[in-house]
Order: structure tokens, then sequence, then C-alpha cells
């Protein structure tokens, strides 16, 4: 029977702090989970919740699969206690190390998630941060390999912000040598940096593409992804992104450009006329629930793998 492999790195702050070799692993442990073919007990164990951010999957899929694996989970919501009136971030990740044995962190500033790494001494776990969504990713390539069986010559295709999640899904797939095509207005490209990283990552430096023309980049693609253009936070630039997006939605128009068996992901939760219409997200060609589910399986195999 199929055992977690308790990763090299301590921490899941970004997609990296995995080798590809690990992530093929947790995403095989996943399917292992999702399959009822590995009963892993962490008897005991506890998972701290911080979450500045408001949440419904990526915070049910936690508690829900630190249940099943027969763990509790302790929710620290920053409006009642005293993270949210100012406690320096090393004090509350070293007290937060004696009780915790894991500590799932949503939150804005990817430093504030390093500085909580930095001072605590068990596993820190990235739930969403302006910079990368690295659980997100898990689900995302667990879904696509539940549907091709690999990765050999697939081609996945974001249309929207070069936000967190397109950051992860770009850093996961150079890990993985998935073709990544990322499809957004001028602008709003994904982090430099996290480019820079994958170029140093892909064998073949063809296999990442970042283009400003949605029509060219879902040429004979796979996968078509999307997120919602306003991420949290953005409430007040909502107008004005919605009129930059303008093309970027995903359509039957550019549903037809892609492969003939391409399917169609989105992270939730979906503005349906905005990024996606009511057409495309409700057609055949919908993994979004699969890819929901997903989460939940993606992270009792880390959870597995950072915990045994």
């Amino acid at each position: 029977m199929l055992k977690p492999i308790k990763l090299a790195n301590k921490n899941f702050l970004s997609s990296l702090d995995a080798s590809s070799e690990e992530i093929d692993h947790i995403l095989e442990v996943a399917k292992n989970f999702k399959n009822n073919d590995l009963n892993i007990k962490l008897k005991d164990k506890v998972l701290g919740l911080i979450f500045d951010k408001s949440s419904t999957r990526t915070r049910v899929s936690f508690q829900v699969a630190m249940s099943k694996l027969g763990g509790s989970t302790v929710d620290l919501n920053p409006n009642t206690s005293q993270i949210g009136r100012g406690e320096p971030i090393r004090d509350t990740a070293r007290v937060l190390s004696r009780y915790c044995d894991v500590v799932a962190i949503r939150t804005f500033k990817q430093s504030d998630l390093e500085e909580y790494a930095k001072w605590s001494s068990k596993p820190v776990i990235n739930a969403l941060t302006d910079l990368e969504h690295p659980c997100q990713a898990l689900a995302d390539y667990m879904t696509i390999k539940e549907e091709f069986g690999d990765f050999k010559n697939v081609v996945l295709t974001f249309i929207g912000d070069g936000n967190n999640v397109a950051n992860s899904l770009i850093l996961c797939g150079a890990l993985l040598g998935v073709e990544v095509r990322i499809a957004c207005p001028k602008g709003y490209e994904p982090n430099s940096l996290v480019i820079k990283k994958a170029y140093e990552i892909y064998k073949n430096k063809d296999l990442l593409k970042i283009t400003n023309d949605p029509n060219n980049a879902v040429l004979g693609a796979n996968v078509l992804y999307t997120d919602v253009w306003s991420s949290m936070g953005e409430e007040n630039k909502k107008k004005e992104k919605e009129k930059d997006f303008n093309g970027f939605t995903i359509d039957s128009n550019l549903i037809e450009k892609a492969d003939k068996n391409a399917i169609i992901l989105h992270c939730l939760p979906a503005y349906r006329s905005k990024e996606i219409t009511d057409e495309a997200f409700e057609s055949k060609r919908n993994r979004i629930f699969d890819q929901a589910e997903n989460r939940l399986h993606a992270q009792q195999a880390l959870l597995s793998c950072l915990l045994n």
C-alpha cells in the first residue's frame, strides 16, 4: 500500500517548496485518498487555521481533510483573537507552535506568511496569499491528471488576471513540465519573479507563454481555466477591471478554438457573464466541481506528507 513520504521542506509556502517528484507523490497520495485506497490516521494532531481573508472551499476542505485524518482543527479568527489586535507575528507563531502541529494561513502578504514560518517550529501551509495559491494548484493538476492520465502534451491556458492562482499554476506547471499559457490584458501579467523562476525550471522554455491575445492562447488547448477578475481586496477596482478585461471571457467562441476534448476549470467563486459565460460554465466540459472536490483530497495528501 502506498505510504505518504515526508516532504524534505518543513513548510509549504509556495509550489516551489516541493520538488517535481514530491508534487507527483502528493498527487498520487491524493488519488489514493479519493479512491478510498488509503487509510491514514493522524490521531491527536491539531491543525490551526489563521484566515485574514474570507473563505469557503479552502476553509471547509482543510477542516474536513483534517477530520478525515483523525485530527482536529482550531479556527483562529483574527476578529476574535489577539491576532487581530496587532500581536507580533513572531509571538503568535511561537505560541501556536506549542499548541498546534501544523498551521494553514490565508492572508494578504507573502512576507507575513514567511514571517510565521520563520518563527514557527511546526509546518506552515500557504492557504492563499496575494502572491500564490499553491494548494489550489495541487487540486488543479490532480483534476487534469484524472482527465488525461498524465501531463504529456497537455496544454493549460489560463485566461484572466495574472494573480496568485496564475502564479501557482505557472510554478507547479514548470515542476511538472506542463505547457502553460497565460492570456491577460496588458498590465495584468503574472509576477515577474514568478515568471523568471519558472523559466529557470522549465527544460523547454517554450512551454511557458505569456500573451495579451486570448484567441491565440486557446488554440489547441486541452484545459481552459479562469478566475474572478477582481480578487478579494480589489472591490474598488471592479468597474475598471471589467472594462480592461473585455474580450477575456471564456465563451463558445474561445471554446471552439481549443481542443475538441478540452475541459473547463474555475477555482470559484464564479461570476457568470464576467470571466465565464453561464453556457460555458454549465457545459459538458465543466470539471469545476471535480476540481473543487479535489481540494479536499490534495490537502489530505499534503497534510499526511507534512505530518507523518
